[in-house]
């Protein structure tokens, strides 16, 4: 039979695994470094392997899917099912060379990465991180300030994809106006009432900014000095998309001009380190990247990328295929 391989762990769908067994050898890559991972590949350990899973965490062990590694994948390699809505760890222009399809988990992460950019906005408003640490403290209020109601602000996403439609869809029972900006308007639909907007008149009218698209050589800063000079005064940043969406150094001279009000953020440019400047300001609320960690998103997560790879192996067709490959694969 062809192998699959499993690079890092599964923690919430190992039976499922398991009864991939039935359809392929499964092989395992558990930990490691990167050294050991692309001797393996030299070695033909992995010359049968047709499909593997991989996600953002098993990283640490391989480093990027980089031109270098993508280099020594054995030639059965057809198909990368990656557990992770972004995959800016992956070099899929090279993968698409090679005729490497990669699937990716969007619809799984919707939920609560959209209750984490919640949680971030309604902080950021507040200005919680204030209070939170005052009262840890022991100093009760300490030096908490007047927040800001959501009510009757408007709600700029940036991205208006499944997060940005969950998000969305949220904000509106705070009365709050919702107004996005994508690469195209979406149907009546999805937009369910949204306005549709150019970049530069989003970045104008919107008192909350939302990121949420993914990370690629055109979204590197996308938001930057120029970007933070055609917003309002007073605006709150929220990002819970990649950190290099945002050019930090930008972020924190606007905190400090108080162009930018406040700022909840749960990714950064080079995680884990954080721009000292952010950690040190409490007017912004800062998470260490937790916008997917429930325990049934983790599981849902799991099963599609599981089921990314059955049906790959099956049908030839991967259920979530990121967009970049679709007209590529005919998909």
């Amino acid at each position: 039979m062809p192998a699959a391989l499993l690079i890092g762990s599964i923690a919430h769908s190992t039976k499922e695994w398991s009864d991939l067994s039935a359809i392929l050898t499964l092989k395992e890559f558990p930990s490691g470094n990167r050294e050991d991972f692309l001797r393996n590949c030299r070695d033909g350990q992995y010359d049968d392997v047709v499909a593997l899973y991989r996600s953002n965490a098993s990283t640490k062990f391989t480093g990027p899917f980089d031109a270098e590694l993508l280099a020594v994948l054995p030639p059965s390699l057809k198909y990368i099912c990656h557990n992770g809505a972004g995959y800016d760890n992956i070099d899929i222009a090279a993968c698409t060379e090679k005729g490497i399809a990669v699937s990716s988990t969007p619809v799984a992460v919707n939920n609560a990465t959209a209750d984490v950019a919640i949680f971030l906005m309604i902080g950021a408003l507040r200005q919680a991180y204030v209070p939170l640490s005052s009262l840890r403290a022991g100093q009760w209020l300490g030096n908490s300030t007047l927040g800001r109601d959501p009510q009757g602000k408007v709600l700029g996403i940036l991205g208006m994809g499944g997060i940005g439609r969950e998000m969305a869809h949220r904000a509106r029972a705070f009365g709050m106006k919702i107004q996005y900006h994508n690469r195209s308007r979406l149907s009546a639909e999805l937009e369910a009432g949204a306005e549709y907007v150019s970049f530069d008149e989003l970045l104008a009218n919107a008192d909350v900014l939302s990121l949420n698209l993914a990370l690629n050589e055109s979204t590197r800063h996308i938001i930057g000095a120029k970007e933070f000079e055609k917003m309002k005064d007073g605006v709150v940043i929220v990002n819970t998309a990649r950190g290099a969406l945002i050019d930090e150094k930008a972020l924190v001279a606007a905190l400090e001009s108080g162009k930018v009000l406040s700022a909840g953020l749960d990714v950064y440019e080079t995680e884990p380190a954080i721009e000292p400047a952010l950690v040190d300001n409490p007017r912004v609320m800062l998470l260490p990247h937790i916008g997917t960690m429930t325990y049934e998103t983790q599981r849902e997560m799991e099963l599609l990328v599981l089921n990314n790879l059955r049906s790959a192996v099956e049908t030839g067709k991967m259920i979530t295929l990121v967009p970049e490959q679709k007209a590529v694969f005919g998909q």
